[in-house]
Parts: structure tokens; C-alpha cells; sequence
């Protein structure tokens, strides 16, 4: 299981932690492991990780995320993605 956690840029209330919320329980693949005010932990199953399509959720919220740790190299999710396409 992939772990990740992403700092999210913007969120200043209770309704910004649920609209993130919300987004991110719309996105396939992605568990939300915990979420509080500027930051959110998340665990996939899946290879490779969604990790994209989780700050894309966020983004699509209306807020800026960023990967600041991970539990996955990187690298070979990049390069699984790359085997699949």
C-alpha cells in the first residue's frame, strides 16, 4: 500500500477541509487517511498510485497541492504508468 502526504495551499476553514474532502472521496483509487487544515494523508492499493488524479481533485477544488512525502519510489511508478500506456 502507498502512502502519501500532500501540503494543500489555500485552506482556511472547516468548509475548505470539505470541499477537499469531497474531492478527494470522488477520486477513484485514493483513501483519505487523514485531513486537517493545510495538509491531507492518503493510501492506494492501486500501481501506480493515483497520486495525480488526487492533486487534481484538489486542484479542481480550488486549491494547490503538493506532494511532501511518499512511501513509493517515485520513479518506478513512473515507470509502471509507462508499461501500462
Amino acid at each position: 500500500m502507498a502512502e502519501f502526504t500532500l501540503k494543500i495551499d489555500g485552506m482556511h476553514c472547516g468548509a475548505c477541509v470539505r470541499r477537499v474532502r469531497q474531492a478527494l472521496a470522488a477520486t477513484p483509487g485514493v483513501v483519505v487517511k487523514e485531513l486537517k487544515m493545510g495538509a491531507v494523508k492518503l493510501s492506494s492499493d492501486e500501481e501506480p498510485a493515483p497520486l495525480g488524479l488526487a492533486i487534481a481533485a484538489i486542484a479542481k477544488a480550488g486549491y494547490t497541492a503538493y506532494l511532501e512525502s511518499s512511501t513509493v519510489d517515485l520513479a518506478l511508478s513512473q515507470a509502471a504508468l509507462s508499461q501500462k500506456g
